[in-house]
C-alpha cells in the first residue's frame, strides 16, 4: 500500500512538473506577440527561459524515480495542455484535426516506448 501511495505522489510531481513545462509555450508565444527587445518581448521569454531552467533541475530529479522511457511517455502530455491554453489564453478554436493530431501523437509516442521495453 506504501508503495503505492508512494508511486502516486510520483506521478502527481511528474505531471506537475510537465504542467508547469507547458507554461513556456504559452509564455513564448506572448513574447512573440511584442515587437523585439521591447520590455513585454524580454518579460516573457525570460519568464519562459526561468520555467525552462526549473524544468531542467527538476527533470533531473524526476529521472531517478522512473525510467527514461515512463517519464518521456507521459512528457507527450502536454500536447493537450497546448491545446488547452491555446483555447483558454490565446481564444483559439479547438478543431477536431487538432485532437485528431493529438491523439496520433500519443499513440506514436506510446507505441514507441513500447517497443523499446
Amino acid at each position: 500500500m506504501k508503495k503505492t501511495k508512494s508511486k502516486f505522489k510520483d506521478y502527481m510531481l511528474l505531471h506537475i512538473l510537465l504542467l508547469i513545462f507547458s507554461f513556456c509555450s504559452v509564455f513564448s508565444k506572448l513574447a512573440a506577440s511584442n515587437p523585439f527587445l521591447s520590455f513585454k518581448f524580454c518579460l516573457f521569454y525570460g519568464i519562459s527561459i526561468i520555467i525552462l531552467g526549473i524544468y531542467a533541475l527538476l527533470w533531473q530529479q524526476i529521472l531517478k524515480k522512473f525510467t527514461l522511457t515512463t517519464a518521456f511517455l507521459n512528457k507527450s502530455i502536454t500536447i493537450i495542455w497546448g491545446i488547452v491554453w491555446g483555447a483558454l489564453f490565446f481564444n483559439e478554436t479547438i478543431k477536431i484535426q487538432m485532437i485528431i493530431g493529438a491523439l496520433i501523437v500519443l499513440i506514436g509516442v506510446s507505441l514507441v516506448v513500447m517497443a523499446d521495453e
